[in-house]
């Protein structure tokens, strides 16, 4: 992302907040304990309680969101009794979220001769949300302690937000529990084994896809093979399904919106000789773009009745909404580029692309300007590169050192404006 000027923090002396080395220590033994005992969207209860301890124990009131797992916690705007009212000098100003995501995936850890690998069969951090919950977790601690020392002028909030891998994703229920209530800018990364540690990535605009679910069924007489005049050719109409619709809905949005239709399971019938009832096929609808998103449905519904009804195909279509692309604020951007480069210089900012995965991030930024960045995770020199959603995936785990010190940096510059 390129700037027209640097920050106006040219070092780390200039700038609070740097992480001591006792916290960094127990930072990298609590994302450990993290990684070793991974749990599932909505399942996230001994996380949950591990961070809730850990704030508490700062002297934070975190509040377990009304699910019964994430939390969110205030430092700087909350009454001792911990019931949310904000404090008195703490004035108007909205405050700044940080957010992270605590959940893991359904897939096993294979990892080798690892001591920290997952103890929990088919369940494995493999997308780095321990790494995420850990930054956020020791950029809460540190700036609770600048709080104490009276160096932070305005509150921040933390945001532990469960089940972001469970569509429509865990951040519509921390908004609906009040997640958002009093913010005015949230911020978030996302580990990116692309980059090596001690970097980032970041751009304006886009920087995720929309990711939706589609599941359609195509029902009709069946039959014998030699007489498919007196079927609908379900196997037939499925195939033209398969192949037409895409194409068709590319045809209907402009071509820069990125919208893809992909298939990744099509299913029907039992013998050779036999046309059967029903047809199954499930896929994803990906989209670079809010406003052909938006339109998405609609247009994916048509196209399919458009090609079954050539062959008398009736539908049934269940088109699940995930989530829109997050969209990064220019000014949200702008403030954790000047925070990295206050930290580590301008050299620790680089430009990245949008990419067709999808973040429930994007939920928040409905509601508040936001941004996300890429965390580097990537040992520098390394050239295996272990990708999201992998049994083997794993960190350099001085990207917690860099994500705790990105978003205190941002916190303090952001009061500063």
């Amino acid at each position: 992302m390129s700037r027209e000027s640097e920050a106006d923090f040219p070092g780390d002396a200039e700038l609070p907040g740097a992480l001591p080395e006792a916290l960094r220590a127990e930072l990298v033994a609590f994302r450990r304990d993290v990684h070793m005992h991974p749990e599932l969207g909505n399942q996230e209860f001994r996380t949950t309680a591990a961070l809730k301890a850990r704030l508490e124990k700062a002297d934070l009131h975190p509040r377990v969101l009304d699910t019964g797992t994430g939390l969110i916690c205030d430092i700087g705007n909350t009454a001792e009794t911990g019931d949310g009212a904000q404090a008195a000098d703490a004035g108007p100003r909205p405050m700044l979220a940080l957010r992270a995501d605590i959940d893991a995936l359904p897939i096993p850890d294979a990892k080798v001769d690892c001591a920290y690998r997952s103890t929990v069969p088919d369940r494995a951090h493999a997308c780095g949300h321990d790494v995420h919950t850990t930054v956020v977790l020791g950029a809460g601690l540190v700036l609770a302690e600048l709080h104490s020392q009276g160096r932070l002028p305005y509150p921040v909030r933390l945001i532990f937000q469960p089940a972001e891998e469970v569509l429509p994703g865990g951040a519509v229920d921390a908004i609906a529990s009040g997640a958002l209530e009093g913010v005015g800018r949230i911020i978030g990364v996302h580990c990116d084994p692309r980059v090596d540690a001690g970097r980032i990535g970041l751009r304006h605009g886009p920087i995720t896809s929309a990711c939706d679910r589609l599941e359609v069924a195509l029902n009709g007489p069946g039959g014998h093979t030699a007489r498919p005049h007196l079927t609908t050719d379900l196997v037939t109409a499925a195939a033209r399904v398969a192949t037409d619709v895409p194409a068709l809905v590319a045809r209907r949005v402009d071509a820069r919106s990125g919208l893809a239709l992909t298939w990744g399971r099509i299913e029907s019938g039992h013998a050779c000789n036999v046309i059967p009832q029903r047809a199954e096929l499930s896929g994803t609808v990906r989209c670079l773009d809010l406003n052909a998103w938006r339109a998405a449905p609609d247009l994916v519904h048509a196209a399919i009745d458009e090609i079954a009804g050539l062959y008398r195909a009736k539908t049934e279509i269940n088109y699940v909404r995930g989530v829109p692309p997050v969209v990064n604020d220019p000014a949200v951007s702008d403030l954790l580029h000047d925070a990295m480069t206050a930290r580590r210089g301008p050299d620790s900012v680089e430009d990245t692309e949008q990419s067709l995965g999808g973040e429930d991030f994007s939920w928040y930024l409905e509601h508040v300007p936001g941004a996300m960045a890429r965390l580097g995770v990537r040992k520098p020199g390394e050239r295996v590169v272990r990708d999201l959603h992998q049994g083997d995936f794993d960190v350099d785990e001085h990207a917690i050192t860099v994500g705790v010190e990105l978003f205190t940096a941002a916190a303090l510059l952001d009061a500063a404006r």
